[in-house]
């Protein structure tokens, strides 16, 4: 079993910074890939970005290059997001996720654990 705990969220103006910590247990952190998605009310779940096992290569959504930054900390079992030039549109709840093969994926369906989320809010 592996446990996410999210940390960072909250209340941020336009233009504004924030940074996300995901929190994994256990000691096969360093083998997972991992991902990052959103949910803002009435919309479905989307996906953020991802990294592979290693640190590199990582991928982000169209609507989000250029502003955020995926990294990890294997030592640390920490995954992070940078999150910068923020715009209300980004506000939703973030949720990290964590899937048992070391390549990326984009797709909801492939990945295996989930945490509870934390809010983002971006005001104008």
């Amino acid at each position: 079993q592996v446990q996410l705990v999210e940390s960072g969220g909250g209340l941020v103006q336009a233009g504004g910074s924030l940074r996300l910590s995901c929190a994994a247990s256990g000691r096969t952190f360093r083998s997972y890939a991992m991902g990052w998605f959103r949910q803002a009310p009435g919309k479905e779940r989307e996906f953020v970005a991802a990294i592979n096992w290693s640190g590199g290569p990582t991928y982000y959504a169209d609507s989000v290059k250029g502003r955020f930054t995926i990294s990890r900390d294997n030592a640390k079992n920490t995954m992070y997001l940078q999150m910068n030039s923020l715009k209300p549109e980004d506000t939703a709840v973030y949720y990290c996720a964590a899937r048992s093969v070391g390549s990326v994926g984009t797709a909801i369906g492939e990945y295996d654990y989930w945490g509870q989320g934390t809010q983002v809010t971006v005001s104008s």
